[in-house]
């Protein structure tokens, strides 16, 4: 009996000592999840983004206790699955219904945290001044992926150029034009592509931040430019579920819409880039 009493302490005493160590485990694991410091690293395309970004980090951060670093993407995709694997912390591209889109198709969750800016959507071309010279049976190159090219179909509807059907859904593709009056031909490229398809096509429906980038500006060149009343393509600042309460990402969406910010925008773009906030 002594015996056996001596070894069920034994085995207690281990016991106690194993789930004291798992405890201790558990809180390190649980801190190294919630660590917070270095640099918050946010992916985002080049113009506008990474230039607003970069704006705050070297006017505004260092003074928010806020170290900043900015990764420049060209793609819409990379930035996405960078933050979901950790890579990034943050990234800065994209509108809400792209980003829901995303998270459908990838099985990602990725939220957003705040909305900052809007660059409008534009119709461009390099052979003719309106759409009103566009010839029949012209070629408009797109934007591939879903919520891009709904988004330009619907910047036609808007002007007149083609009618979509009732109902048509929010992932509108060319199949659900019910009226195209000047025949258009759709060729759907990769968004960052639609600038450099200009020379070969009549017209291109162009993302704000790419028609930047290649020297258009969308308040001056575009023949059509999407409306801001009541847009629902904010770019936003996201980051994966449970990053949201992250201090560096909250203080870097107080800076994305400070007044500083705002007027960084308007001066810089000159109403090819609009602030949402």
């Amino acid at each position: 009996m002594r015996n056996t009493a001596k070894l069920t302490t034994a085995v207690l005493a281990a016991g106690a000592l194993t789930l004291g160590l798992s405890a201790c485990g558990s809180d390190k694991g649980s801190s190294a999840a919630s660590d917070y410091s270095g640099p918050l690293v946010v992916a985002a395309s080049p113009t506008p983004h990474a230039e607003i970004l970069n704006f705050v980090k070297k006017n505004l951060a260092k003074k928010a206790g806020l170290d900043l670093e900015v990764k420049e993407f060209q793609d819409y995709i990379v930035p996405n699955t960078a933050t979901q694997d950790g890579s990034v912390g943050a990234n800065y591209f994209q509108t809400k219904p792209y980003l829901d889109d995303f998270n459908k198709k990838r099985g990602t969750d990725i939220v957003p945290v705040v909305t900052v800016h809007l660059e409008p959507l534009g119709l461009y071309s390099h052979k003719v001044k309106s759409t009103d010279a566009l010839k029949s049976g012209a070629t408009v190159a797109v934007p591939n992926d879903a919520d891009n090219e709904s988004r330009a179909l619907k910047l036609l509807a808007a002007n007149g150029l083609i009618t979509l059907k009732t109902g048509a859904a929010d992932q509108a593709t060319p199949q659900d034009i019910a009226k195209n009056p000047k025949n258009l031909t759709f060729k759907e490229v990769e968004a960052a592509q639609t600038p450099r398809s200009l020379d070969d096509v009549d017209a291109a429906v162009v993302n704000g931040n790419y028609a930047i980038s290649a020297g258009l500006k969308p308040a001056k060149d575009a023949l059509v430019l999407e409306s801001a009343k009541n847009n629902p393509y904010g770019n936003l600042l996201a980051v994966k579920k449970g990053n949201e309460k992250d201090p560096r990402v909250k203080k870097l969406a107080k800076l994305l819409t400070s007044p500083e910010v705002k007027k960084f925008i308007e001066d810089k773009y000159q109403g090819s880039v609009i602030p949402s906030f």
